[in-house]
């Protein structure tokens, strides 16, 4: 099997910053902003986590073209640091290298923080340099702790609020699989959408399954029916969800035909003298740009 090339070479190497070539400039204010003192504060208190990304030395010069990574260079400059690690891009430099990469998501920085712990940094020493509450910085720290695997590789390169795992340890690993698979395949990965999945969710399905569930203003029997219609939609979801890629080659195919048809002159009088409604549902199917319409 034919692996895809890395972008960058693995091993970071450490180079000065009198070696660096900005691509762009600083903003204006940025020493000043918030974001840029929480990045001094961060780097201070646990070290740089992400290496800068550069290009490869110029033959001539020596000089490396900072890729991406310039505030984070600001910072470790303002810090008195004089060089830092750094990977080195292999692909082709005549793109924006911001534009080419992922950036972190809620569980990358769920590990990233847990490796600062396990190095000793404290979350209280982490609340501070990052500023934000050690209340926060606790959810993220536990964040996967009662989520089981299938849910954690759903959610890996996802952005969610860290209030969600608390709705979902609620649920039985197979209830959080399929919660996690309807947000994802919505789109709509919020606690508001988890908390509903969570009322409409079978007390057999529940990790307490023997304590009744309470949503306040919401009575026994308006549960029960959200339960049931719940069941009822997730099961509709799933159908269309499956029939989907199908019904979209269809309409692909139809449209190409139906352009083809509405193309020939002989055809438009024909169907404008005789069929003007097919006429005009087949002009509807050409100009649809996806299923929703």
């Amino acid at each position: 099997m034919r692996q895809t090339p890395l972008g960058f070479v693995p091993e970071p190497i450490t180079v000065s910053f009198d070696k660096l070539l900005p691509s762009r400039k600083a903003p204006d204010g940025l020493s000043h902003s918030r974001k840029f003192k929480q990045i001094i504060s961060s780097i201070d208190a646990i070290g740089l986590i992400e290496p800068l990304t550069i290009a490869k030395s110029d033959k001539v010069s020596g000089m490396h073209l900072l890729l991406d990574g310039h505030i984070r260079m600001f910072a470790l400059q303002e810090l008195g640091f004089t060089d830092a690690p750094c990977l080195i891009a292999t692909d082709d430099e005549s793109y924006t290298y911001n534009n080419r990469i992922n950036r972190l998501s809620t569980i990358q920085e769920h590990f990233m923080i847990r490796r600062a712990v396990d190095r000793g940094v404290t979350p209280a020493r982490l609340s501070k340099s990052l500023e934000l509450d050690i209340e926060h910085i606790t959810k993220k720290i536990n964040l996967l702790d009662g989520i089981c695997n299938e849910a954690v590789r759903l959610l890996k390169d996802k952005h969610f609020s860290a209030n969600l795992s608390p709705v979902l340890r609620k649920l039985k690993p197979t209830r959080q699989v399929e919660c996690v698979e309807l947000m994802v395949a919505t789109n709509n990965i919020t606690v508001a959408y988890a908390q509903a999945l969570l009322a409409a969710t079978p007390s057999n399905m529940l990790v307490n399954e023997d304590k009744p569930k309470k949503v306040k203003g919401v009575t026994a029997e308006q549960m029960a029916k959200m339960e049931r219609e719940m069941t009822n939609l997730e099961g509709q979801f799933k159908l269309v969800e499956q029939s989907y890629g199908q019904d979209v080659l269809n309409l692909v195919l139809a449209k190409g035909y139906l352009a083809k048809l509405l193309d020939n002159e002989v055809v438009i009088r024909f169907l404008t003298q005789n069929q003007p409604d097919i006429l005009s549902e087949f002009s509807s199917i050409v100009q649809t740009a996806s299923l929703d319409k």
